[in-house]
């Protein structure tokens, strides 16, 4: 039990309660919304999606017929963090191979990890199983022996940019320094050229480019994942004017690592 502690105590302003499926259809999307918006690479879901996909538990679909739960974690009483989880109990003769499946679980800072003590504390089981943690997750920072969880790094979100200047519009950024990308695109020619990110949106321009990228590489910056640097040391990003893939990083950078909880 030791190796699932965490370093800093539980705040003892968070308190947890065990909430049924129907109830969780209100308090739930709440939470999620407000971490979508805070996270890139995140979808809205609809309330068919909560009700089909997210919140029921049939039978055929559960694992060793172990039941769907939802934890709710309180922050001054306001609901602030959730988690769909399972308890599966399984014996191999006399030891233990029970385990914790987390299927889904985030919230507010404060209360995440209030959370995260409720359920590492959950009592006959061996192992926790967590799916689809975002790679910053700050359960990584809390264990107090990290060295013990075995991670698996794989990705969920394919990113394509089909309208770029649409696109490059939409999003905000975390600088204000200008920018002008050379850019191909062989599927879509329209979206080749150079593009000019000022002043909070994007347009085409003549001017002279800063760096030439690809438009897959387009998708890997947009989303905050990975930095232009990173791109030009990995010869897929060219930088054509000194210092623009520094000034490219603070453009785009963000404040959380993307993350995609589904799958689709």
């Amino acid at each position: 039990r030791g190796y699932h502690a965490l370093r800093v105590p539980a705040n003892p302003e968070v308190g947890v309660r065990l909430v049924s499926l129907d109830d969780a259809k209100e308090l739930v999307p709440p939470i999620y919304e407000r971490t979508r918006l805070r996270t890139p690479g995140m979808h809205a879901r609809s309330p068919d999606w909560w009700e089909t996909r997210i919140l029921d538990d049939p039978p055929d679909r559960r694992e060793d017929g172990a039941a769907k739960n939802v934890a709710i974690a309180d922050l001054d009483g306001v609901p602030s963090a959730y988690a769909l989880y399972r308890v599966v109990s399984k014996w191999e003769g006399a030891a233990n191979a029970g385990h914790v499946r987390i299927l889904e679980s985030m919230g507010d800072d404060g209360a995440e990890l209030g959370l995260w003590s409720f359920l590492l504390g959950l009592d006959w089981v061996g192992t926790f199983r967590a799916n689809h943690l975002p790679i910053d997750h700050p359960l990584l920072h809390a264990l107090v022996y990290p060295r013990r969880a075995l991670l698996r790094l794989y990705d969920t979100l394919f990113l394509r940019l089909v309208d770029v200047g649409a696109a490059l519009t939409a999003r905000s950024y975390a600088s204000e320094e200008p920018l002008v990308l050379e850019l191909e695109d062989a599927f879509l020619p329209e979206n080749s050229g150079r593009w000019r990110i000022a002043d909070g949106g994007a347009e085409r321009t003549d001017d002279d480019a800063d760096l030439a990228l690809d438009v897959n590489e387009a998708g890997s910056l947009y989303l905050g994942g990975f930095t232009a640097s990173e791109l030009v040391r990995a010869g897929l990003v060219r930088e054509l004017r000194e210092g623009a893939a520094q000034r490219a990083d603070r453009l785009f950078a963000t404040s959380r690592k993307p993350w995609c909880p589904e799958i689709f």
